[in-house]
């Protein structure tokens, strides 16, 4: 009876904020706007489908770059002296304390034609070079706003690596590669699956990183779905249905990384 009492304020959130958020995308996506079924909503879904294609691949580009960077500095870290530790994390952490806007904005700022990255390359000669408004303005963006979530779950994780197994590893012959394949990757999974569902999954949904860096050229799925439910182009149920579908084809992947992570840990058991 008090476990009951105690999980009903989860309950209620769950029922409140996912549930029924859910229930209301899925009713708009199969409806039209007097109410009525209809699949037509999600047959116009596939007329954005070369947008939702460069979503996912920007997305995990951006992924697989933060993981790159992250996972060598999470494993510096994790290495250094309690201090230094959580200098370095308060460090990691300082940007997030800024709002997401003005971090963008200060993307703006540094990559337009007459910005300080230009100014600096035109004291040797160089540039103007052309770089908002580009799909690497908008990978960047990403990956600047959301590396952090990569590289805390990583930090975690190998701060739980006892580095007398490195040195065992080593001392047996394990060449630094075979070190980081056979000893420091297994171990490091968990990190490594939580900060990729935690960089991919906003990612692939933004629409303001998009927007500001990216220009009207560089529209992404997240810009379409908040197209629909503003201005004159205003569409709910168009919004909603492809909302669901990428909600599914996330889903989908995050399914095909899992099952991938069980067959990892199969093969570690």
């Amino acid at each position: 009876m008090n476990q009951k009492i105690f999980s009903a304020p989860y309950l209620l959130w769950m029922l409140l904020f996912t549930i029924i958020p859910l229930g209301l995308v899925v009713f708009f996506a199969f409806t039209d706007s007097n109410g009525a079924f209809t699949l037509e909503n999600i047959s116009k879904v596939g007329d954005y489908a070369s947008t939702l294609f460069k979503s996912v691949w920007l997305a995990a580009v951006s992924t697989v770059i933060c993981l790159l960077i992250s996972y060598p500095f999470a494993y510096i870290i994790s290495r250094k002296k309690d201090h230094q530790k959580r200098i370095m994390v308060m460090l990691v952490m300082l940007p997030m304390w800024m709002n997401f806007l003005l971090r963008t904005y200060a993307w703006m700022t540094l990559l337009e034609k007459n910005g300080l990255i230009n100014k600096f390359f035109g004291l040797f000669g160089l540039g103007p070079f052309e770089m908002i408004n580009t799909q690497g303005a908008v990978v960047l963006g990403m990956v600047y706003n959301y590396i952090p979530f990569m590289i805390l779950p990583l930090y975690s994780v190998m701060l739980k690596i006892d580095p007398r197994v490195v040195e065992a590893a080593q001392d047996l012959g394990a060449t630094p590669s075979q070190v980081l394949m056979k000893v420091l990757l297994p171990l490091s999974w968990p990190g490594i699956s939580t900060g990729i569902t935690m960089v991919f999954v906003p990612a692939v949904s933004t629409f303001i990183i998009s927007r500001m860096l990216g220009g009207g050229a560089n529209l992404l799925i997240g810009d379409l779905i908040d197209l629909q439910f503003v201005g004159n182009s205003y569409n709910p149920n168009l919004g909603a249905a492809i909302s669901l579908v990428l909600m599914v084809i996330m889903l989908l992947c995050m399914s095909i990384f899992n099952q991938f992570e069980e067959n990892e840990e199969a093969a570690l058991l």
